[in-house]
């Protein structure tokens, strides 16, 4: 069967539509700088005729929505509104606070042993102080206890 029969089947009326072989770029979405959103508004801003502004518009590729919407933001917080947004989906507010729960509780348990290892020594010197004492024998030196000889 050829192609020109493929296009004309049926009752002869009706005819097949194919897609477009062509595969189109997919379109990308335009992210502007500050800088040039900055210098497009005073741009704009200088243009004393609508038509000065509309040729301002064609030749940079733009809408007059883009200089309202910058205009806003500029106005909205100077230069943190020009610039980019992130986009994506927004972090949940529960993982950040997850996260600095699980941190935290890192922090505490490093100081729960340490503070607990210097609660055993404290424990097994008093106990070997009151040993001593009950015994009569003198205390050994620091010298000889890390040295690990015993009297």
């Amino acid at each position: 069967m050829s192609y020109d029969q493929m296009l004309n089947l049926g009752n002869g009326n009706q005819t097949l539509h194919l897609p477009d072989p062509e595969v189109t770029p997919k379109a990308k979405r335009r992210a502007f700088s500050a800088e040039y959103k900055l210098r497009i508004l005073d741009e704009a801003h200088a243009c004393r005729t609508p038509a000065e502004r509309g040729a301002l518009l064609r030749r940079e590729g733009l809408y007059g929505s883009h200089l309202t919407h910058w205009r806003r933001e500029l106005h909205a917080g100077a230069m943190a509104g020009l610039k980019p947004k992130k986009r994506g989906p927004k972090t949940n507010p529960l993982v950040l606070e997850n996260a600095n729960l699980r941190r935290e509780l890192a922090q505490l348990q490093t100081q729960l042993e340490r503070a607990e290892t210097i609660i055993e020594v404290h424990r097994i010197r008093r106990i070997r102080k009151n040993i001593s004492h009950l015994m009569s024998l003198p205390l050994p030196s620091a010298t000889t206890e890390s040295n690990g000889s015993r009297p």
